[in-house]
């Protein structure tokens, strides 16, 4: 989803604004097995978007517990200027805020959008805020803001990809939510499915849903079938015939991806 196409409508405290849901948790959780790499290469072969620009990072991201291995789930959103002041005389935000999130079936991710990047002046995510946001059916967050209490959020078992740490929460109440934001170069609206890892994330549009798993477990399966053991097996060859396998394998790999979604794909 491009940046352009960002929706401004808040829907602060006005249900979850999800729309068509297409998978099911046992199919997210099949999804989770897979790195983001390779969801994406699923993901070129099913959608018709521009994959050199659309629905992934942009921008170098930080994977701050690469240990806990990929995250799925559904976008909740919020935005917040820790910088100002003003925001923490409406005394209902955070309340209201945290009943938008537990309205949203879950698993979620925490989508936050962060006014003041690139300065970090404060931080969102801590300690408490991981184990609430946990407790109300988050796994996880991403935020082109600041993140802190990186071992207490670890120990939550709440993943965060930020853009940096900080020491302060500054003035860290929540401004809008449930609204599109934007964060590393790509908008992102309420309800869409993320996976993120510490390569990056990929934003799924709606239409890319149903065909994702079947298409990323078939990408992986070819590449074992075909180019990679050509790359691999070189012992007592030399390099024309490695240089010629690789070429019928990469052949092999093209026609397979032909075959099975009408497409070239990356070899």
């Amino acid at each position: 989803m491009n940046i352009d196409d960002c929706q401004r409508t808040s829907h602060k405290g006005v249900g979850n604004n999800l729309g068509p849901s297409v998978l099911d948790h046992r199919t997210m959780l099949a999804l989770k097995r897979w790195n983001t790499p390779t969801i994406y290469n699923g993901w070129e072969q099913v959608t018709d978007r521009d994959i050199s620009r659309e629905c992934f990072n942009l921008e170098p991201v930080r994977d701050f517990m690469p240990q806990m291995g990929p995250m799925v789930g559904r976008a909740v959103t919020v935005v917040f200027e820790p910088s100002n002041p003003v925001h923490k005389d409406n005394a209902s935000a955070w309340s209201e805020y945290y009943a938008y999130v537990a309205s949203v079936p879950g698993p979620k991710i925490t989508v936050v959008q962060d006014l003041d990047k690139p300065v970090l002046k404060g931080a969102f995510w801590g300690e408490v805020n991981s184990n609430i946001h946990k407790s109300l059916g988050c796994v996880g967050t991403i935020t082109d803001g600041a993140i802190r209490d990186v071992d207490e959020m670890t120990n939550a078992g709440f993943k965060a990809l930020a853009r940096g740490m900080c020491i302060g929460h500054a003035f860290s109440t929540p401004v809008r939510w449930g609204e599109c934001v934007e964060v590393f170069g790509v908008a992102v609206e309420p309800g869409r499915l993320i996976h993120a890892d510490k390569h990056g994330f990929i934003v799924i549009p709606p239409e890319d849903e149903a065909g994702l798993l079947e298409a990323s477990e078939f990408m992986d399966r070819n590449e074992c079938n075909t180019v990679i053991p050509a790359g691999r097996s070189a012992s007592g060859k030399t390099y024309e015939q490695v240089l010629n396998e690789i070429k019928e394998a990469s052949r092999q790999s093209s026609q397979a991806i032909h075959k099975q979604f009408g497409r070239r794909g990356e070899w």
